[in-house]
């Protein structure tokens, strides 16, 4: 009996060991999960963008300056050198860069320790999310703090992916006597119907402006270029004087095509 007992001893610290060595295995993972960014940096051409305050020029030649630009960023991911890949968690994975909010320019998030050499990410909202119940629509994506920053339209039950707004001597006069143009893309397929799915993933190879290095400690913070100037300019050029107020229509996914190339990989910061 006596044998038999400390054999059952002996089983259950075994049992114990093993668990807590499991259990210090999970947290070292979880330890491994390091601090990453991607900034996204604002311009149009080659110059800095400034709200309200200079004047930039188009394809077409029309004089614009831009007031307000705010798109959305999610489903970011990773690829790294050995060609394994990281998805942010879904839950976590969206973000409302604000030209006229300098803290949003940064899409913070934690991935695993590793090297990478490309990012990838969706303009927009995806239509899973976008019919996704209202619970799970949080944060940036709360329709009703989303009507602060108009990037949700109640009418047509969706997300505005991109926004641009201001002013052009190319726009008509308005009722309140200014010349003012607006960019509201959206569209995501469609709830109960097909619609325009302006929903669009852009592709990034890091290896030649720099590899992003995540290490733990450390934060390594992918820079990205966004030229807005692209939006207007691409295969299909956009005429503010044409197009003034660009919203749910062929011309938005025109403007869905040509900013889809507005990103650029400047460098990366290890």
């Amino acid at each position: 009996m006596n044998l038999i007992h400390y054999s059952i001893i002996a089983l259950i610290t075994s049992a114990s060991i093993v668990s807590c060595s499991k259990d210090r295995t999970t947290k070292n993972n979880d330890g491994q999960l390091t601090d990453m960014s991607v900034e996204f940096d604002n311009i149009v051409g080659g110059q800095n963008l400034f709200l309200d305050a200079v004047s930039y020029t188009n394809a077409a030649g029309e004089q614009f300056t831009v007031s307000r630009l705010q798109y959305f960023i999610s489903n970011i991911k990773l690829r790294k050198t050995d060609g394994t890949e990281f998805a942010v968690n879904p839950d976590s994975s969206y973000f409302l860069i604000k030209e006229n909010d300098p803290a949003t320019r940064f899409a913070r998030f934690k991935a695993p320790a590793g090297d990478y050499n490309q990012l990838s990410f969706v303009i927009g909202v995806d239509s899973l999310r976008n019919t996704m119940d209202i619970s799970k629509r949080t944060g940036v994506l709360d329709p009703s703090a989303g009507m602060e920053d108009g990037m949700y339209w109640g009418w047509n039950s969706g997300y505005i992916f991109f926004k641009m707004e201001g002013t052009s001597p190319a726009a008509p006069v308005d009722p309140t006597g200014q010349r003012k143009f607006r960019f509201h893309i959206g569209g995501f397929g469609g709830y109960s119907a097909p619609t325009l799915n302006n929903v669009k993933t852009v592709t990034i190879d890091l290896s030649a402006s720099g590899n992003a290095l995540a290490r733990s400690g450390r934060n390594s913070n992918i820079h990205l270029m966004v030229d807005i100037l692209k939006a207007l300019n691409g295969s299909n050029n956009i005429s503010i004087a044409a197009n003034p107020s660009v919203m749910f229509g062929e011309a938005s996914v025109t403007v869905a095509n040509n900013y889809v190339n507005m990103f650029y990989h400047d460098h990366t910061e290890n």
